[in-house]
Protein backbone atom coordinates (compact mmCIF):
# COMPACT_ATOMS: atom_id res chain seq x y z
CA UNK A 1 0.00 0.00 0.00
CA UNK A 2 1.14 3.55 -0.67
CA UNK A 3 2.19 4.98 2.70
CA UNK A 4 2.10 8.57 1.45
CA UNK A 5 -1.70 8.37 1.44
CA UNK A 6 -3.69 9.95 4.30
CA UNK A 7 -7.31 8.96 3.62
CA UNK A 8 -8.91 10.21 6.83
CA UNK A 9 -7.13 13.55 6.86
CA UNK A 10 -7.86 14.08 3.16
CA UNK A 11 -11.56 13.36 3.65
CA UNK A 12 -11.78 15.87 6.50
CA UNK A 13 -10.14 18.52 4.34
CA UNK A 14 -12.50 17.73 1.45
CA UNK A 15 -15.53 17.99 3.73
CA UNK A 16 -14.37 21.36 5.07
CA UNK A 17 -13.75 22.73 1.59
CA UNK A 18 -17.38 22.03 0.70
CA UNK A 19 -18.35 24.72 3.25
CA UNK A 20 -20.85 22.50 5.13
CA UNK A 21 -23.64 23.90 7.28
CA UNK A 22 -23.53 22.09 10.63
CA UNK A 23 -26.70 21.01 12.41
CA UNK A 24 -24.81 18.31 14.33
CA UNK A 25 -22.37 18.10 17.23
CA UNK A 26 -19.89 19.43 18.30
CA UNK A 27 -21.38 22.71 19.43
CA UNK A 28 -18.67 24.98 18.06
CA UNK A 29 -19.98 24.31 14.50
CA UNK A 30 -16.55 23.99 12.88
CA UNK A 31 -15.32 26.97 14.91
CA UNK A 32 -18.13 29.40 14.07
CA UNK A 33 -19.36 29.44 17.68
CA UNK A 34 -16.32 29.97 19.86
CA UNK A 35 -14.96 32.38 22.44
CA UNK A 36 -13.19 35.16 20.57
CA UNK A 37 -9.98 35.07 22.64
CA UNK A 38 -9.39 31.44 21.59
CA UNK A 39 -10.29 31.67 17.92
CA UNK A 40 -6.84 32.58 16.64
CA UNK A 41 -5.39 29.46 18.26
CA UNK A 42 -8.19 26.98 17.60
CA UNK A 43 -9.78 28.10 14.34
CA UNK A 44 -7.89 25.81 11.95
CA UNK A 45 -8.09 22.68 14.08
CA UNK A 46 -11.82 23.20 14.72
CA UNK A 47 -12.45 22.96 10.99
CA UNK A 48 -11.46 19.28 11.30
CA UNK A 49 -13.35 18.62 14.52
CA UNK A 50 -16.30 16.74 13.06
CA UNK A 51 -18.37 13.75 14.11
CA UNK A 52 -19.63 10.51 12.54
CA UNK A 53 -21.52 12.08 9.64
CA UNK A 54 -21.83 10.78 6.07
CA UNK A 55 -18.42 10.26 4.51
CA UNK A 56 -16.38 10.48 7.72
CA UNK A 57 -16.83 6.89 8.95
CA UNK A 58 -17.05 5.57 12.55
CA UNK A 59 -14.09 4.51 14.67
CA UNK A 60 -16.13 1.82 16.42
CA UNK A 61 -17.44 0.29 13.21
CA UNK A 62 -15.14 1.50 10.44
CA UNK A 63 -16.12 0.85 6.84
CA UNK A 64 -14.66 3.82 4.97
CA UNK A 65 -11.76 6.24 5.46
CA UNK A 66 -10.99 5.20 9.05
CA UNK A 67 -10.86 1.56 8.00
CA UNK A 68 -8.58 2.50 5.11
CA UNK A 69 -6.32 4.48 7.47
CA UNK A 70 -6.09 1.52 9.88
CA UNK A 71 -5.34 -0.84 6.99
CA UNK A 72 -2.43 1.40 5.99
CA UNK A 73 -1.22 1.19 9.61
CA UNK A 74 -1.43 -2.63 9.58
CA UNK A 75 0.40 -2.68 6.25
CA UNK A 76 3.21 -0.53 7.64
CA UNK A 77 3.73 -2.74 10.71
CA UNK A 78 2.82 -5.98 8.83
CA UNK A 79 0.24 -7.10 11.37
CA UNK A 80 -3.03 -9.00 11.14
CA UNK A 81 -4.93 -5.94 12.36
CA UNK A 82 -4.00 -2.52 13.73
CA UNK A 83 -6.17 0.03 15.50
CA UNK A 84 -6.20 3.76 16.18
CA UNK A 85 -6.49 4.59 19.89
CA UNK A 86 -7.82 7.95 21.01
CA UNK A 87 -7.49 7.40 24.79
CA UNK A 88 -3.72 6.89 24.75
CA UNK A 89 -1.74 3.73 25.37
CA UNK A 90 -3.68 3.41 28.62
CA UNK A 91 -6.83 2.23 26.85
CA UNK A 92 -4.77 -0.13 24.71
CA UNK A 93 -3.15 -1.68 27.76
CA UNK A 94 -6.51 -2.09 29.50
CA UNK A 95 -8.11 -3.62 26.41
CA UNK A 96 -5.36 -6.12 25.66
CA UNK A 97 -5.36 -7.32 29.28
CA UNK A 98 -9.13 -7.61 29.67
CA UNK A 99 -9.42 -9.47 26.35
CA UNK A 100 -6.77 -12.00 27.37
CA UNK A 101 -7.26 -12.84 31.06
CA UNK A 102 -10.25 -13.53 33.28
CA UNK A 103 -11.03 -13.46 36.99
CA UNK A 104 -8.63 -15.59 39.08
CA UNK A 105 -6.33 -16.26 36.11
CA UNK A 106 -2.62 -16.20 36.83
CA UNK A 107 -0.76 -13.61 34.78
CA UNK A 108 3.01 -13.06 34.68
CA UNK A 109 3.86 -9.36 34.64
CA UNK A 110 7.01 -7.29 34.62
CA UNK A 111 7.15 -5.50 37.99
CA UNK A 112 8.28 -2.16 36.57
CA UNK A 113 5.21 -1.84 34.37
CA UNK A 114 3.14 1.31 33.99
CA UNK A 115 0.20 1.85 36.34
CA UNK A 116 -2.24 1.21 33.47
CA UNK A 117 -0.96 -2.37 33.28
CA UNK A 118 -1.51 -2.84 37.00
CA UNK A 119 -4.96 -1.26 36.73
CA UNK A 120 -5.89 -3.64 33.91
CA UNK A 121 -4.95 -6.67 35.99
CA UNK A 122 -6.93 -5.29 38.92
CA UNK A 123 -9.99 -4.71 36.73
CA UNK A 124 -9.75 -8.30 35.49
CA UNK A 125 -9.46 -9.50 39.12
CA UNK A 126 -6.61 -11.72 38.03
CA UNK A 127 -3.72 -12.97 40.17
CA UNK A 128 -0.49 -11.22 39.16
CA UNK A 129 2.90 -12.87 39.51
CA UNK A 130 5.49 -10.10 39.41
CA UNK A 131 8.88 -10.63 37.79
CA UNK A 132 11.46 -8.11 38.94
CA UNK A 133 13.65 -6.49 36.31
CA UNK A 134 17.40 -6.32 36.23
CA UNK A 135 18.88 -3.15 37.68
CA UNK A 136 20.85 -0.97 35.27
CA UNK A 137 23.88 0.21 37.21
CA UNK A 138 24.75 3.05 34.82
CA UNK A 139 21.29 4.59 34.67
CA UNK A 140 20.45 3.53 38.25
CA UNK A 141 16.97 2.49 37.13
CA UNK A 142 15.02 -0.71 36.63
CA UNK A 143 15.66 -2.17 33.19
CA UNK A 144 14.29 -5.24 31.43
CA UNK A 145 13.83 -8.89 32.28
CA UNK A 146 16.21 -11.76 31.82
CA UNK A 147 15.12 -15.07 30.38
CA UNK A 148 16.19 -17.13 33.41
CA UNK A 149 13.65 -15.33 35.60
CA UNK A 150 10.98 -15.88 32.93
CA UNK A 151 11.80 -19.60 32.83
CA UNK A 152 11.58 -19.79 36.61
CA UNK A 153 8.20 -18.01 36.64
CA UNK A 154 6.76 -20.30 33.95
CA UNK A 155 8.03 -23.38 35.78
CA UNK A 156 6.38 -22.21 39.00
CA UNK A 157 3.17 -21.09 37.27
CA UNK A 158 2.73 -23.27 34.17
CA UNK A 159 -0.97 -22.35 33.94
CA UNK A 160 -0.27 -18.65 33.45
CA UNK A 161 -2.65 -17.15 30.89
CA UNK A 162 -0.42 -14.30 29.70
CA UNK A 163 2.98 -12.67 29.99
CA UNK A 164 2.85 -8.86 30.11
CA UNK A 165 6.04 -6.95 29.36
CA UNK A 166 7.30 -3.39 29.01
CA UNK A 167 9.71 -2.78 26.12
CA UNK A 168 11.57 -0.45 26.02
CA UNK A 169 11.50 1.21 29.41
CA UNK A 170 10.95 4.96 29.69
CA UNK A 171 14.67 5.60 29.13
CA UNK A 172 14.74 3.61 25.89
CA UNK A 173 16.54 0.59 27.36
CA UNK A 174 15.77 -2.74 25.72
CA UNK A 175 16.55 -6.41 26.36
CA UNK A 176 16.40 -9.82 24.64
CA UNK A 177 12.68 -9.75 23.98
CA UNK A 178 12.77 -12.22 21.10
CA UNK A 179 14.01 -15.13 23.24
CA UNK A 180 11.37 -14.39 25.88
CA UNK A 181 8.55 -14.28 23.31
CA UNK A 182 9.71 -17.57 21.79
CA UNK A 183 9.88 -19.19 25.23
CA UNK A 184 6.38 -18.04 26.18
CA UNK A 185 4.93 -19.22 22.86
CA UNK A 186 6.52 -22.64 23.37
CA UNK A 187 4.33 -22.91 26.47
CA UNK A 188 1.23 -21.52 24.71
CA UNK A 189 1.39 -18.24 26.64
CA UNK A 190 0.49 -15.06 24.72
CA UNK A 191 2.84 -12.10 25.11
CA UNK A 192 1.35 -8.63 25.58
CA UNK A 193 3.76 -5.73 25.24
CA UNK A 194 3.46 -2.14 26.38
CA UNK A 195 5.73 -0.54 23.76
CA UNK A 196 4.57 2.99 24.48
CA UNK A 197 8.05 4.38 23.86
CA UNK A 198 8.95 2.33 20.78
CA UNK A 199 6.48 3.38 18.09
CA UNK A 200 9.34 4.64 15.87
CA UNK A 201 11.51 1.52 16.11
CA UNK A 202 10.54 0.32 12.63
CA UNK A 203 12.07 3.47 11.09
CA UNK A 204 15.39 1.69 10.49
CA UNK A 205 18.37 -0.15 11.92
CA UNK A 206 19.48 2.90 13.89
CA UNK A 207 16.82 1.81 16.39
CA UNK A 208 16.16 -1.41 18.32
CA UNK A 209 13.70 -3.89 16.82
CA UNK A 210 10.03 -3.41 17.61
CA UNK A 211 8.05 -5.92 19.66
CA UNK A 212 5.81 -6.19 16.60
CA UNK A 213 8.75 -7.41 14.50
CA UNK A 214 9.81 -9.77 17.29
CA UNK A 215 6.46 -11.59 17.31
CA UNK A 216 4.52 -10.33 20.33
CA UNK A 217 0.80 -11.14 20.23
CA UNK A 218 -0.48 -7.65 21.05
CA UNK A 219 1.60 -4.47 21.08
CA UNK A 220 0.47 -1.04 22.28
CA UNK A 221 2.36 2.08 21.23
CA UNK A 222 2.03 5.76 22.15
CA UNK A 223 2.17 7.41 18.73
CA UNK A 224 2.30 10.86 20.33
CA UNK A 225 5.53 10.20 22.24
CA UNK A 226 7.97 10.22 19.31
CA UNK A 227 5.82 10.55 16.16
CA UNK A 228 4.18 13.84 15.12
CA UNK A 229 0.76 12.91 16.53
CA UNK A 230 -1.47 14.71 18.99
CA UNK A 231 -1.36 13.85 22.68
CA UNK A 232 -3.48 10.75 23.49
CA UNK A 233 -2.95 9.33 20.01
CA UNK A 234 -1.82 5.69 20.10
CA UNK A 235 -1.73 2.45 18.10
CA UNK A 236 -2.60 -1.13 18.97
CA UNK A 237 -1.29 -4.03 16.86
CA UNK A 238 -2.78 -7.53 16.88
CA UNK A 239 -1.06 -10.62 15.47
CA UNK A 240 -2.09 -13.63 17.54
CA UNK A 241 -3.65 -17.07 17.38
CA UNK A 242 -3.71 -17.19 21.19
CA UNK A 243 -5.97 -14.19 21.90
CA UNK A 244 -9.51 -13.55 20.69
CA UNK A 245 -9.59 -10.64 18.27
CA UNK A 246 -13.36 -10.35 18.79
CA UNK A 247 -12.82 -9.91 22.54
CA UNK A 248 -10.15 -7.31 21.91
CA UNK A 249 -12.41 -5.32 19.59
CA UNK A 250 -15.23 -5.46 22.15
CA UNK A 251 -13.08 -3.93 24.87
CA UNK A 252 -11.69 -1.29 22.52
CA UNK A 253 -15.18 -0.06 21.67
CA UNK A 254 -16.36 -0.41 25.27
CA UNK A 255 -13.49 1.55 26.81
CA UNK A 256 -12.87 4.21 24.19
CA UNK A 257 -15.03 7.31 23.84
CA UNK A 258 -18.08 6.94 21.64
CA UNK A 259 -17.32 10.50 20.46
CA UNK A 260 -13.74 10.13 19.23
CA UNK A 261 -11.74 13.21 18.31
CA UNK A 262 -11.39 13.58 14.55
CA UNK A 263 -8.41 15.96 14.77
CA UNK A 264 -6.68 13.37 16.94
CA UNK A 265 -7.47 10.52 14.53
CA UNK A 266 -6.37 12.66 11.59
CA UNK A 267 -3.07 13.28 13.35
CA UNK A 268 -2.64 9.51 13.70
CA UNK A 269 -3.25 9.14 9.98
CA UNK A 270 -0.62 11.79 9.27
CA UNK A 271 1.85 10.37 11.80
CA UNK A 272 1.54 6.91 10.25
CA UNK A 273 2.26 8.40 6.83
CA UNK A 274 5.23 10.33 8.26
CA UNK A 275 6.73 7.08 9.55
CA UNK A 276 5.67 5.08 6.51
CA UNK A 277 7.58 7.39 4.18
CA UNK A 278 10.68 7.58 6.39
CA UNK A 279 13.68 6.87 4.14
CA UNK A 280 17.28 5.80 4.55
CA UNK A 281 18.27 9.36 3.68
CA UNK A 282 16.10 10.61 6.52
CA UNK A 283 17.71 8.13 8.89
CA UNK A 284 21.24 9.13 7.86
CA UNK A 285 20.38 12.80 8.34
CA UNK A 286 18.82 12.14 11.76
CA UNK A 287 21.83 10.13 12.91
CA UNK A 288 24.15 12.98 11.96
CA UNK A 289 22.06 15.59 13.75
CA UNK A 290 21.76 13.55 16.94
CA UNK A 291 25.40 12.49 17.07
CA UNK A 292 26.57 16.07 16.51
CA UNK A 293 24.36 17.27 19.36
CA UNK A 294 25.44 14.46 21.66
CA UNK A 295 29.11 15.20 20.95
CA UNK A 296 28.55 18.82 21.98
CA UNK A 297 26.86 17.76 25.20
CA UNK A 298 29.58 15.19 25.90
CA UNK A 299 32.16 17.97 25.98
CA UNK A 300 30.46 19.66 28.95
CA UNK A 301 32.58 18.66 31.94
CA UNK A 302 29.94 18.79 34.66
CA UNK A 303 27.34 16.81 32.71
CA UNK A 304 27.53 13.10 32.01
CA UNK A 305 25.68 11.74 28.99
CA UNK A 306 24.50 8.11 29.04
CA UNK A 307 24.50 6.11 25.84
CA UNK A 308 22.41 2.95 25.71
CA UNK A 309 19.23 1.87 23.96
CA UNK A 310 17.05 4.15 21.84
CA UNK A 311 18.98 7.09 20.31
CA UNK A 312 15.90 9.34 20.62
CA UNK A 313 16.23 9.09 24.40
CA UNK A 314 19.09 11.18 25.79
CA UNK A 315 19.70 10.69 29.51
CA UNK A 316 21.81 13.21 31.40
CA UNK A 317 23.39 13.02 34.84
CA UNK A 318 25.08 15.81 36.77
CA UNK A 319 28.71 14.97 37.45
CA UNK A 320 28.52 16.15 41.06
CA UNK A 321 26.07 15.78 43.91
CA UNK A 322 23.03 17.24 42.17
CA UNK A 323 19.98 15.04 41.91
CA UNK A 324 18.10 14.69 38.65
CA UNK A 325 15.34 16.89 40.07
CA UNK A 326 17.81 19.67 40.87
CA UNK A 327 19.43 19.38 37.45
CA UNK A 328 16.01 19.58 35.80
CA UNK A 329 15.24 22.81 37.66
CA UNK A 330 18.53 24.32 36.47
CA UNK A 331 17.77 23.35 32.87
CA UNK A 332 14.28 24.83 33.12
CA UNK A 333 15.78 28.12 34.31
CA UNK A 334 17.60 28.19 30.95
CA UNK A 335 14.44 27.40 28.96
CA UNK A 336 15.04 23.67 28.47
CA UNK A 337 12.03 21.59 29.49
CA UNK A 338 12.74 17.87 29.70
CA UNK A 339 10.54 14.77 29.74
CA UNK A 340 11.27 13.68 33.30
CA UNK A 341 13.67 13.72 36.20
CA UNK A 342 14.40 11.01 38.74
CA UNK A 343 16.81 10.94 41.69
CA UNK A 344 19.79 10.54 39.34
CA UNK A 345 18.80 11.42 35.76
CA UNK A 346 17.16 13.90 33.47
CA UNK A 347 15.59 12.43 30.34
CA UNK A 348 15.35 14.32 27.04
CA UNK A 349 13.24 13.02 24.14
CA UNK A 350 14.81 13.99 20.81
CA UNK A 351 12.82 14.63 17.60
CA UNK A 352 12.44 12.09 14.78
CA UNK A 353 13.55 14.52 12.08
CA UNK A 354 13.46 13.98 8.34
CA UNK A 355 16.15 15.20 5.97
CA UNK A 356 16.34 18.98 5.89
CA UNK A 357 14.26 19.55 9.02
CA UNK A 358 15.82 21.84 11.59
CA UNK A 359 15.69 21.75 15.36
CA UNK A 360 16.96 24.21 17.96
CA UNK A 361 20.12 22.15 18.57
CA UNK A 362 22.54 25.09 18.87
CA UNK A 363 20.25 27.03 21.17
CA UNK A 364 19.80 23.94 23.33
CA UNK A 365 23.54 23.30 23.44
CA UNK A 366 24.22 26.89 24.52
CA UNK A 367 21.58 26.59 27.23
CA UNK A 368 23.14 23.35 28.44
CA UNK A 369 26.54 25.03 28.62
CA UNK A 370 25.02 27.89 30.61
CA UNK A 371 23.29 25.42 32.94
CA UNK A 372 26.51 23.48 33.50
CA UNK A 373 28.28 26.56 34.89
CA UNK A 374 26.23 26.31 38.08
CA UNK A 375 27.03 22.62 38.63
CA UNK A 376 29.88 21.87 40.99
CA UNK A 377 31.99 18.77 40.63
CA UNK A 378 32.03 16.41 43.56
CA UNK A 379 31.20 12.99 44.86
CA UNK A 380 28.25 11.35 43.11
CA UNK A 381 24.87 11.31 44.78
CA UNK A 382 24.36 8.31 47.08
CA UNK A 383 22.56 5.43 45.41
CA UNK A 384 19.22 3.93 46.38
CA UNK A 385 17.62 1.02 44.53
CA UNK A 386 13.96 1.63 43.74
CA UNK A 387 12.93 -1.88 42.70
CA UNK A 388 11.81 -5.01 44.46
CA UNK A 389 14.50 -7.46 45.53
CA UNK A 390 12.55 -10.68 45.00
CA UNK A 391 12.88 -11.98 41.44
CA UNK A 392 9.35 -13.42 41.57
CA UNK A 393 6.63 -12.24 43.94
CA UNK A 394 2.86 -12.20 44.35
CA UNK A 395 0.32 -10.09 46.17
CA UNK A 396 -0.15 -10.98 49.83
CA UNK A 397 -3.86 -10.21 49.39
CA UNK A 398 -5.74 -10.74 46.13
CA UNK A 399 -7.81 -8.06 44.42
CA UNK A 400 -11.10 -9.84 45.11
CA UNK A 401 -10.31 -10.13 48.84
CA UNK A 402 -9.42 -6.45 49.04
CA UNK A 403 -12.91 -5.38 48.05
CA UNK A 404 -14.36 -6.54 51.36
CA UNK A 405 -11.65 -5.43 53.76
CA UNK A 406 -11.50 -2.36 55.97
CA UNK A 407 -8.55 0.00 55.84
CA UNK A 408 -6.88 2.34 58.28
CA UNK A 409 -4.34 5.14 58.07
CA UNK A 410 -1.22 4.71 60.18
CA UNK A 411 2.15 6.50 60.56
CA UNK A 412 4.46 5.72 57.68
CA UNK A 413 7.40 4.87 59.94
CA UNK A 414 5.41 2.10 61.70
CA UNK A 415 3.94 0.49 58.56
CA UNK A 416 6.68 -2.02 57.67
CA UNK A 417 5.18 -5.49 57.51
CA UNK A 418 1.63 -4.20 56.95
CA UNK A 419 -0.34 -4.74 53.73
CA UNK A 420 -0.51 -1.62 51.56
CA UNK A 421 -4.04 -0.48 50.65
CA UNK A 422 -3.18 2.19 48.08
CA UNK A 423 -0.88 2.76 45.12
CA UNK A 424 2.26 4.84 45.62
CA UNK A 425 3.43 5.90 42.15
CA UNK A 426 6.40 8.20 41.43
CA UNK A 427 5.31 10.10 38.32
CA UNK A 428 6.80 10.16 35.85
CA UNK A 429 7.55 7.41 34.95
CA UNK A 430 4.31 6.05 36.45
CA UNK A 431 5.72 2.76 37.74
CA UNK A 432 4.12 1.86 41.09
CA UNK A 433 6.57 1.66 43.97
CA UNK A 434 3.91 0.08 46.19
CA UNK A 435 0.73 -1.65 45.08
CA UNK A 436 -2.42 -2.49 47.05
CA UNK A 437 -1.99 -6.00 48.40
CA UNK A 438 1.80 -5.89 48.68
CA UNK A 439 3.65 -6.13 51.98
CA UNK A 440 5.34 -2.85 52.84
CA UNK A 441 9.07 -3.29 53.42
CA UNK A 442 11.37 -1.04 55.38
CA UNK A 443 13.15 -0.29 52.08
CA UNK A 444 9.85 0.92 50.59
CA UNK A 445 9.35 3.36 53.47
CA UNK A 446 12.88 4.68 53.13
CA UNK A 447 12.37 5.14 49.39
CA UNK A 448 9.09 7.00 49.88
CA UNK A 449 10.70 9.35 52.38
CA UNK A 450 13.71 9.86 50.13
CA UNK A 451 11.58 10.66 47.07
CA UNK A 452 9.44 13.12 49.01
CA UNK A 453 12.47 14.88 50.46
CA UNK A 454 14.18 15.17 47.09
CA UNK A 455 11.13 16.69 45.41
CA UNK A 456 9.69 13.81 43.39
CA UNK A 457 6.05 13.94 42.35
CA UNK A 458 4.07 11.01 43.74
CA UNK A 459 0.60 9.96 42.61
CA UNK A 460 -1.53 8.21 45.20
CA UNK A 461 -0.62 8.18 48.86
CA UNK A 462 -3.16 10.84 49.81
CA UNK A 463 -1.93 10.88 53.43
CA UNK A 464 1.82 11.02 52.71
CA UNK A 465 1.86 14.77 53.37
CA UNK A 466 1.06 13.88 56.98
CA UNK A 467 3.67 11.07 56.97
CA UNK A 468 0.94 8.44 56.96
CA UNK A 469 -0.11 5.61 54.68
CA UNK A 470 -3.27 3.57 54.15
CA UNK A 471 -3.10 -0.16 55.03
CA UNK A 472 -5.55 -3.03 55.43
CA UNK A 473 -6.71 -3.60 59.00
CA UNK A 474 -6.85 -7.36 58.97
CA UNK A 475 -3.36 -8.29 57.80
CA UNK A 476 0.21 -7.80 58.84
CA UNK A 477 -0.47 -6.75 62.42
Amino acid sequence: MKQSRTPLFDQLIKHNQENPISFHVPGHKFGEVFLEKGKSFFSDILKLDATEITGLDDLHSPEGVILEAEELLADLYRTQKSFFLINGSTVGNLSMILSTINENDIVLVQRNSHKSIMNGIKLAKANPVFISPDYNLEYKVAGGLNIDDIKSAINQYPNAKALILTYPNYYGLTYDLKSIIDLAHTHGIPVLVDEAHGVHFIAGDYFPQSAVELGADIVVQSAHKTLPAMTMGAFLHFQSSLVSRDQLQFYLQALQSSSPSYPLMASLDLARSYLGTYSQEDLTYLRGEIESFRNTVNNIETIRLLNQGDPLKMTIQAAGTLSGFELQRILESQGIFTELADPYNVLCVLPLLKKGMEHRWLEAANSLVASAQSIEKGQSISENHFIKNNAISTLAVGYKEMEHQDTEVIPLDTSAGRICAESIIPYPPGIPLCLPGEVLREADLQTISYLRNIGAKIQGGEFLSADKIKVFKSWGI
